[in-house]
C-alpha cells in the first residue's frame, strides 16, 4: 500500500498545521524587536528573550517527514510509553506520554476510514497524573483491517488545544498526519484482543516509525 505523501524521505522538516496562532505572534515580536534593537535599549533587551522564544516555538512545532514503517499497528505519537493496561473487553491500552520537546503531530496507526472524531470537554491536569483520564480529549475511531481501533488524544496542563486534521468519513493511510496536540500531552491507543504488544513501559516511540505490535 502506498504511503504517499506521509512517507517522503526523512530529512525534510516543515511546520505543523495549527501552529500559527502561537507561532506568528512570537516570530513577529522577535522580528520587530530585532529591527529596533539598534535604536532602542528596551527593544535590544527584549530581542534576546523574544528571539529565544520564537526559536523555541519553531522547534516545538516542527513536523519532520518520516519513512513509514510497515506493520499492522504503528505508533501514533512521538514520546515515551507511560503504561500498558489490559482492558476488561480484551483490548490493550498503550499510553504514550508526549513532552513539550517531542514532535506534536500525531499520525494514523493503521490505514482505514475515520468513523468518529469526538471532542470531549474536561480538565487540564498534567498528563502523567491519573486524573488526566478526565482531561480535555479527542476520541478517534478507525475502521481498519483489524476492526475498530480507538485512539485518544489527551490534553495536559500546558496543551490546551487539540487540532484534528481530518474529519469523520475520511480515508487515511497508515502514518498519515491526522492531528496536533499543542505542546505535547498524551496519546492512548487501544489494540484489539489477540494483538500482542511489542513495546514496553519506558520505551521511546516515534510516530509512524515505531511498531507497537508483534507478528
Amino acid at each position: 500500500m502506498s504511503h504517499s505523501p506521509s512517507s517522503a524521505p526523512s530529512g525534510r522538516v516543515r511546520l505543523a498545521r495549527g501552529a500559527s496562532p502561537w507561532l506568528l505572534p512570537t516570530v513577529a515580536t522577535a522580528a520587530l524587536s530585532l529591527a529596533r534593537a539598534r535604536h532602542s535599549r528596551r527593544a535590544a533587551a527584549l530581542a534576546v528573550p523574544a528571539t529565544a522564544l520564537a526559536a523555541g516555538m519553531l522547534w516545538f512545532f516542527r513536523d519532520p517527514e518520516r519513512e513509514i514503517t510497515s506493520g499492522r499497528v504503528i505508533s501514533p505519537a512521538d514520546g515515551v510509553v507511560q503504561s500498558i493496561m489490559n482492558w476488561k473487553d480484551g483490548r490493550t491500552r498503550v499510553a504514550i506520554f508526549m513532552s513539550p520537546l517531542n514532535v506534536h503531530v500525531n499520525r494514523a496507526p493503521l490505514a482505514g476510514t475515520v468513523t468518529s472524531v469526538e471532542h470531549v470537554p474536561g480538565g487540564f491536569v498534567p498528563a502523567f497524573n491519573k486524573e488526566s483520564e478526565h482531561n480535555e480529549r479527542v476520541v478517534w475511531h478507525f475502521d481498519t483491517e483489524l476492526g475498530d481501533i480507538e485512539m485518544v488524544q489527551i490534553a495536559g496542563a500546558v496543551a490546551r488545544r487539540i487540532v484534528p486534521y481530518v474529519p469523520q468519513g475520511s480515508k487515511v493511510e497508515q502514518g498519515e498526519r491526522i492531528g496536533l496536540i499543542r505542546f505535547g500531552s498524551r496519546v492512548d491507543i487501544y489494540l484489539p484482543e489477540g494483538v500482542e504488544v511489542d513495546v514496553e513501559v519506558g520505551q521511546t516511540t516515534t510516530a509512524g516509525v515505531t511498531r507497537l505490535d508483534r507478528d
